[in-house]
């Protein structure tokens, strides 16, 4: 009987483990690759015709350099594995695990500064057994977006530039994801905003903090102003912008915490509220 509560028991918890899991996770599939997102991680899985050997997965990533490739002895199923770790700028790290399973299914995990292997395995196992659900995939072609578990329209004028990474031309664009907890939200800001001072071809020239009112929850974000210089500006600010402002947020959001990175150009339209129609969908000024 003890056995019998001790298994029900741990089930019990993996499967509401599993349900927070997809209630933050949010997927993308394009082109027979799955893109996710999930407390600041960026995930990959996608199907490759090639031989399930070292050399093989060798050949065909040799772009990625994975000369240190061995397995994982704790996933109970054959694998390859090879983690990768890049420093940006100092303090911010960017580490990437490769897993290859058989099929062959190529997962990539994208993070900064932090590393959970025993998510890694049990997102491995998610997907080798095809159990995400089809619930946490949202269409390539936009209609509406899934800001965490709150459904907002925005008509077909807007577009993935990645999972959770909605521009809307000349309107702002939106970059968040979804934590279980408030220091894993705030931390995924910093790292982004350190991210985007180690990018060359521009700078901060402002920073401040702002009061702001951020899907119901009053909090403090950080607003930035990016110069982008010369010919890099052109490039990056397809419209001619050459100064881009970034609110940095974190806060509360129904059952969990949000980090979200949100952008307009000098050009893009400004509603009297301060804001273009994007990023008012989410946030206010105070």
């Amino acid at each position: 009987m003890r056995v019998l509560f001790i298994l029900l028991f741990l089930c019990s918890g993996l499967t509401a483990m599993g349900q927070d899991l997809f209630a933050r996770l949010q997927a993308i599939s394009n082109s027979g690759t799955d893109f996710f997102n999930v407390d600041g991680i960026e995930i990959t899985s996608q199907q490759v015709a090639i031989p399930f050997t070292e050399k093989g997965i060798q050949k065909k990533y040799k772009r990625y350099d994975l000369k240190t490739l061995g397995t994982d002895s704790l996933l109970p199923f054959p694998n390859f594995y090879s983690s990768v770790s890049t420093e940006v700028v100092p303090g911010t790290t960017q580490i990437t695990s490769y897993y290859f399973i058989e099929g062959v299914t190529a997962i990539t995990f994208a993070s900064i500064n932090k590393k959970d292997q025993a998510f890694e395995r049990a997102f491995v196992k998610l997907i080798r057994d095809k159990s995400i659900p089809k619930s946490v995939y949202t269409p390539v072609e936009i209609d509406s977006i899934n800001f965490a578990g709150r459904k907002i329209p925005l008509g077909r004028s807007c577009y993935w530039m990645g999972i959770n990474n909605v521009q809307c031309p000349h309107y702002g664009q939106l970059n968040w994801s979804v934590h279980q907890t408030q220091e894993d939200a705030a931390q995924s800001v910093t790292n982004q905003k350190n991210m985007i001072k180690a990018k060359k071809g521009g700078k901060i020239v402002s920073e401040e903090p702002v009061e702001v009112i951020f899907e119901a929850a009053a909090v403090k974000a950080e607003k930035a102003v990016y110069d982008f210089k010369g010919v890099t500006g052109l490039l990056a600010g397809m419209s001619g912008g050459k100064t881009l402002t970034i609110y940095f947020v974190s806060a509360p959001v129904r059952e969990h915490y949000v980090s979200c990175v949100m952008s307009f150009w000098n050009n893009d339209v400004v509603n009297p509220s301060g804001l273009p129609p994007l990023l008012e969908h989410v946030m206010k000024l105070k």
